[in-house]
Formats: structure tokens, sequence, C-alpha cells
């Protein structure tokens, strides 16, 4: 399944390459090349980018949670329907303590819905906050300083929620501590509707291809932020073989999209 495509997006007073990244899910990079923006200046209110979204869902299911960690996107299935998908942030790369923040890939199940929540510090932040020589907080009550936001789904994976987040800009990048950070008004409406023990599983394909309903093959790539994948190319082939399409693509096209990674899932026919 293909999804999203070419719009225009008109630039709010405000906004800034990363915001707008959050909220389309596309690399801030690739918007301002897209539209030839000096990223040295500030953006105008009122001006119109054209912005490509088009990405391939990586799997399809019946009912549940599917969520793709080097696409930083959270795809909602009901009834073998996708209702619902949107840009999501996911954990950082390195840690200053021995406890890992990258967003750990596997099965889960939601155990639990909170609505202003509090946020309980794990003891591993806390180490990082004496590391760093801030202060040491255990907890923080609901309210505007609450990293959690004011919706929080708890998963069945230790110590990961799916929640909202006051650092917008965060969203779409690797900036959490493993939890999966939403944008306000998109975690509102998931939460609303994500029922108690709805079953979800991490993902890690950096590489997604399909074919469009017109015979069209699209081919999408993510950078391997990780480091999880052996080898790109190979894995690449791979893919675009499972298509059944392999033998009417353009390989110049496929060498063009995996050179810059761009997360847009780019038409490579022959």
């Amino acid at each position: 399944m293909i999804i999203g495509g070419d719009s225009i997006y008109k630039i709010k007073k405000g906004d800034t390459l990363q915001l707008i990244g959050a909220r389309t899910g596309v690399y801030w990079w690739k918007i301002a090349k897209d539209n030839n923006i000096d990223t040295k200046k500030r953006l105008h209110p009122d001006q119109e980018l054209r912005i490509n979204t088009r990405k391939i869902v990586p799997v399809l299911i019946d009912n549940g949670i599917i969520i793709n960690v080097p696409d930083r996107t959270l795809y909602s299935f009901r009834n073998s329907q996708l209702v619902r998908s949107f840009p999501v942030g996911m954990g950082l790369l390195t840690s200053k303590t021995s406890t890992s923040w990258k967003t750990p890939i596997g099965k889960f199940k939601v155990i639990a819905k909170e609505k202003d929540p509090t946020w309980h510090v794990p003891p591993s932040i806390q180490e990082e906050m004496e590391l760093e020589g801030k202060e040491v907080i255990t907890s923080i009550p609901p309210g505007p300083d609450n990293p959690l936001g004011r919706y929080a789904v708890k998963t069945s994976l230790p110590g990961i929620m799916i929640h909202a987040t006051i650092k917008p800009a965060s969203v779409n990048q690797y900036r959490s501590h493993g939890c999966i950070r939403v944008l306000p008004e998109n975690m509102e409406k998931f939460f609303e509707e994500v029922e108690p023990n709805a079953l979800g599983e991490l993902l890690y394909m950096p590489v997604k291809a399909a074919v469009s309903n017109k015979g069209r093959v699209f081919l999408e790539v993510h950078k391997d932020f990780y480091s999880r994948i052996k080898n790109l190319n190979e894995e690449t082939k791979m893919q675009l073989e499972k298509t059944g399409a392999a033998n009417k693509v353009d390989w110049q096209k496929v060498e063009k999209v995996l050179k810059e990674r761009s997360g847009i899932a780019e038409d490579v026919t022959l």
C-alpha cells in the first residue's frame, strides 16, 4: 500500500523546518532541498512549500499498531483498514549511561492508557541527570513541564510508552530515551481510538518497495540509523525482488534513491 503524495504546506508563524518535518514526516533537509530554502534564513509566514509525503506502508494487518523505526511513522489499523498514520519520534542512538536509549524492536501490547499522567523518572534517566550536573528529579506532575504531555499509552515493552510531547520539533527525529513521541494533536486522536490490550509491533525496515495499482514500482529508502542492516544495497535488491517486479525497475533510478535515502517513496519503474 502506498499513501501520501505531493502536497502544498503553507508556513505558519513560528514554523521551523524541524517543526514542518515533524508535522509532515519528511526530513527537514529534504524539504529545504526541494524548495531551494536557505537554511540560515528564517521562514516567511504564508510562504508555500512543495512537500512529497509519499510512503509505503511496511506491512498490512487486520487490527493493531505498526511502528517502523527507520521511517519514524506509526500506522494504526482496524478491520483490515489503515485508519491513521502519523510521524513519531524515536530513541537516541547513543547514551551517556550504560542504558541504551534505542527504541526496541519487537511485538507489544497496550497495557494502560493515562490522561494527564505523572512522569515517574526512570533510574537510568536520573543517572543521566546526575552525570550532566542537573538536578535529579524523581517525578513530574501533570502540567506544561511534563515531557509526556497530556496523553500516554503504556506498552508491555519495559519502560516504553507512546506519548505526547512538549518538544514537538523532536518528532520525526531520534531524540527520545526510547519512547515513541507523538505531536499533541495526533496523540489526542490516537489516545481516543486505541483500545486496551491492542497488539502492536515495532519493526526495523529502512528499505520498502511496492507496486502501485497502475503497475508502477516504488522504492523508499531511509538511513540505517541504528546500523542493524549489514548491506543496504542487498536489502534493496531483496525488497524489490519480493514485489515480483524487479525486472521492471530502472537500476540507475534505484541507485539514486539509495544514495539520497530521503525516506520518500520514489518511482523507479523502467
